[in-house]
């Protein structure tokens, strides 16, 4: 057969009702498909196959072709529509062309749900359901929002959460980093230029709040902003409307403005560097993201999410932790944040060769002591890693403090903490003999 002749795996069927069983039970990429056949005809089965697979590529061959045939074809899914006779040349080149198609339909759509996924907050804590519930609250508003909180700590991933459950989310969604543009060029950058407005502005240019024109801008790091940007900021705020930076012509927009910053703007505003005013405006609704340190317990999904994101970007399988190599990235302050531990965990993912991420992984990857929250150690804490200790130290006294941490939050119950910690119950005994933890 020409198809199987040029290395595709064909499956033939003799009506309608055989086509449909067959494509419950494999996944095709396309299929070619006459309008007369036995039993159920073309545009039926047509329909059929685009609702049990709307991703599947029908081309419609009829040796009686019109011109309503090809319509009502096109108008229910077909790909293509080929009238008979068929030539070789004709058969492979429609194929060729709808397998690209699905091909790139199915790459945009693992693309998107990439990209989608990465907008989503990974946790269970406390903290973060917190933070999940004030945006069910001010997302459907058009209230304004200050997001506060540390480096690292999420405040885009909060501002983009809300942009997508607001009646704005088909709008476009803005982002402008305040701190990494340069003094002279904020202004612009904002509101746009005339031709002519300085040297460089060979043309007319749209700023980020005309961009965001019927969506969100998010402002983050608003603390760095200069005081005369804060002054066109305000005005855009309170009135809706603003000028390019050498132009005349007033323009207005519906805009919903997000701002972040990880500084204490309040001393800002008492040192006369921020605006009172448009501290006012921006501080309608103000929600803060908690540091990573405050929800520990997020801390093994967070990791687990990383692996797996970072695997399925770059086409190998995820990699696992180690339980003790785990019970030390949960115990570690990270200053840095959400993003010190993702870039972490990326780091990871490409050094360490086997399939496990170990203990003795962590220190030489990250060239930093993964000492535990606290400089005061008690039962149940963690130890701090010094330079004269073997690897077999380290990982013991990990496992030691791991255990017993366990072991207090179920309250000495060796049956329970030896689920927690995924090992048989003997095995639990044997680890509390040899650390002299019976009680």
């Amino acid at each position: 057969m020409i198809l199987e002749s040029e290395g595709y795996k064909v499956t033939c069927a003799a009506s309608g009702e055989e086509a449909l069983d067959a494509l419950q039970d494999n996944d095709f990429q396309a299929a070619l498909l006459d309008i007369f056949m036995p039993g159920i005809n073309g545009i039926d089965t047509l329909k059929q196959m685009k609702e049990q697979r709307p991703d599947l590529a029908v081309i419609v061959i009829s040796g009686h072709g019109t011109v309503q045939d090809a319509v009502r074809a096109t108008r229910f899914g077909a790909y293509d529509f080929l009238e008979k006779p068929l030539s070789r040349e004709k058969v492979l080149l429609a194929l060729t062309h709808a397998i690209e198609s699905v091909g790139l339909t199915q790459e945009n759509r693992t693309l998107k749900r990439r990209i989608e996924g990465s907008y989503e907050m990974v946790g269970e804590s406390d903290a973060l359901k917190c933070i999940h519930q004030q945006i069910d609250r001010v997302a459907p508003s058009n209230g304004r929002v200050l997001i506060l909180g540390e480096s690292g700590t999420g405040k885009e991933l909060i501002a983009r959460a809300i942009h997508k459950n607001s009646k704005r989310s088909r709008g476009p969604f803005i982002k402008v980093n305040c701190a990494a543009i340069p003094e002279e060029l904020i202004e612009s950058e904002l509101f746009g230029s005339d031709k002519g407005a300085f040297t460089g502005a060979v043309k007319t240019r749209d700023g980020k709040f005309l961009q965001a024109d019927g969506g969100t801008l998010f402002l983050d790091e608003i603390g760095d902003m200069t005081l005369s940007v804060q002054a066109k900021v305000l005005r855009a705020l309170e009135q809706g409307e603003f000028e390019r930076v050498g132009g005349s012509e007033t323009i207005r927009v519906d805009v919903r403005v997000l701002a972040a910053t990880n500084t204490a703007l309040e001393s800002k505003v008492s040192k006369g560097e921020f605006r009172e005013d448009l501290f006012f405006r921006l501080n309608v609704i103000p929600v803060t993201a908690p540091p990573l340190r405050d929800r520990s317990e997020d801390i093994t999904l967070l990791v687990t999410h990383f692996l797996k994101t970072y695997a399925e970007s770059n086409d190998f399988r995820p990699k696992n932790v180690a339980p003790e190599a785990m019970a030390m990235l949960r115990n570690y302050s990270w200053p840095g944040n959400i993003r010190e531990l993702k870039n972490m965990v990326e780091r990871m993912s490409i050094m360490v060769q086997g399939p496990t991420i170990e203990l003795g992984d962590l220190p030489s990857l990250h060239g930093l002591d993964l000492a535990p929250k606290s400089d005061s150690s008690g039962p149940g804490d963690l130890p701090k890693i010094s330079s004269g200790m073997t690897l077999r130290e380290v990982r013991e006294q990990a496992e030691q403090g791991y255990i017993v941490q366990a072991l207090n939050a179920c309250s000495g119950n060796v049956t329970q903490t030896a689920k927690t910690l995924g090992i048989e119950r003997t095995n639990l005994h044997k680890k509390i003999k040899y650390y002299e933890l019976e009680r």
